[in-house]
């Protein structure tokens, strides 16, 4: 099948990045808009006011390892919801399924994605049911897969590569930059590179330094590309499915230890878009955004807050490229303060990237410096105690959120 484009001329990699509408953004503090199918929540008229008294102090301890904790009220999972439960890996699994029956052109490739199902079983009974040309197994060699899957993508297909960990693509960097990002630009919009490159990535528990990158900040500065992070089973379904109808390049990451997490998902069908955070809880004090795993550092430290008398609105970002500046924006321009809570690397990370896009769209909201937590820039040390130190836990939240509400 040909994906040689009929029209002339050249045209955009990426459909319009989410740009921030200044007519919006000059709407009062106080009076915000409700975004119709989105995730903000206006609370126009009510105040609170931050707890008196307050003083930096070090906050109690929190328990250290906690990965899958689920946030309160709405955001739980129950068995009295409709639906059906699905483990993280599951859920990409059956999201993954349901678009390969959708669309004869989706394939799937990588290393022992085939009849063994993955190295976390994400393509799972998927060779059985479409075979050995739809679920290619490729041999130890992720530049020339990728490459091929990007070729693949050239000529029709809308395949999906696997990569047994994120850390290894980084041997595919060439073919992700050069070839994937860039060849509908170079073809003068001849081409368009339908793919989804995913697959585990994160700081695990003691897997050693080359099996806990987070490649976040290597690929965000690639023009061309897409990046999303999912953190439920809800979003990795939605994601996983967006992602492949989607006809820009994707990187949907993965977090190693959320593969187990459970969550009742609908049973209906629904895609997520690509663009748009999640609201996780709606709040008045501090504004937090974070992603994949430090969601649940940041609700295990909001119980925290919560009692201390505070106030924090969490946000998923979940788009990673380009990030959703209309969920963000409305929120800053509620509260007036923002911590960023990531587990990427502090230097060029995704945390630098957004800080420097809130200053420049959001500057006269703030009331306080934008603070970021970040992973240590040191190799992850196979230590587990050593590890822990290197990723932001639930206390320096607590204490973060502390300083920037006095």
């Amino acid at each position: 099948m040909s994906a040689i484009l009929q029209g002339a001329g050249a045209a955009t990699a990426l459909s319009p990045f989410n740009s921030v509408d200044s007519k919006k953004l000059a709407a009062s503090r106080r009076s915000l808009p409700v975004r119709v199918g989105g995730y903000i929540v206006a609370r126009s008229g009510v105040s609170k006011s931050f707890p008196s008294g307050l003083r930096v102090r070090r906050s109690e301890q929190l328990i250290a390892n906690a990965v899958a904790t689920k946030a309160d009220g709405a955001a739980s999972s129950t068995s009295s919801k409709p639906g059906h439960e699905l483990l993280l890996f599951e859920a990409l699994q059956e999201g993954l399924e349901e678009e390969m029956e959708r669309d004869a052109r989706v394939c799937v490739m990588g290393e022992d994605v085939g009849h063994y199902g993955g190295s976390y079983k994400v393509t799972k009974d998927l060779a059985k049911k479409f075979g050995d040309l739809r679920v290619l197994d490729t041999p130890i060699c992720e530049n020339a897969f990728t490459g091929m899957g990007i070729g693949a993508a050239m000529t029709g297909l809308r395949p999906v590569v696997e990569g047994m960990n994120m850390g290894f693509l980084l041997l595919a960097f060439n073919q992700i930059s050069n070839n994937c990002g860039m060849l509908h630009y170079t073809s003068g919009g001849q081409f368009t590179i339908p793919i989804v490159i995913r697959g585990p990535g994160g700081v695990g528990r003691q897997l050693g330094a080359e099996h806990s990158q987070r490649l976040e900040s290597y690929f965000q500065s690639i023009p061309g590309i897409q990046m999303v992070a999912c953190s439920t089973p809800y979003n990795a379904k939605g994601l996983m499915k967006a992602a492949i109808r989607s006809e820009n390049p994707v990187i949907l990451f993965e977090h190693v230890l959320l593969y187990n997490l459970k969550e009742r998902i609908p049973d209906e069908e629904y895609v997520c878009n690509l663009e748009e955070a999640e609201m996780v809880r709606p709040g008045e004090h501090v504004t937090i955004l974070t992603y994949s795993r430090m969601r649940y550092h940041v609700m295990q430290a909001a119980k925290t807050l919560v009692n201390k008398g505070f106030d924090p609105e969490v946000i998923d970002i979940r788009s990673l490229k380009p990030f959703d500046l209309y969920t963000i924006g409305n929120s800053v321009k509620k509260t007036h303060r923002v911590l960023i809570v990531e587990e990427c690397m502090r230097t060029g990370g995704i945390g630098a990237s957004l800080t420097a896009a809130i200053n420049e769209n959001f500057h006269d909201y703030l009331d306080a410096p934008v603070v970021c937590l970040s992973s240590q820039d040191v190799p992850t040390p196979y230590a587990g105690t050593l590890e822990e130190w290197t990723v932001v836990q639930p206390a320096q939240i607590v204490t973060a959120v502390e300083q920037l509400c006095l």
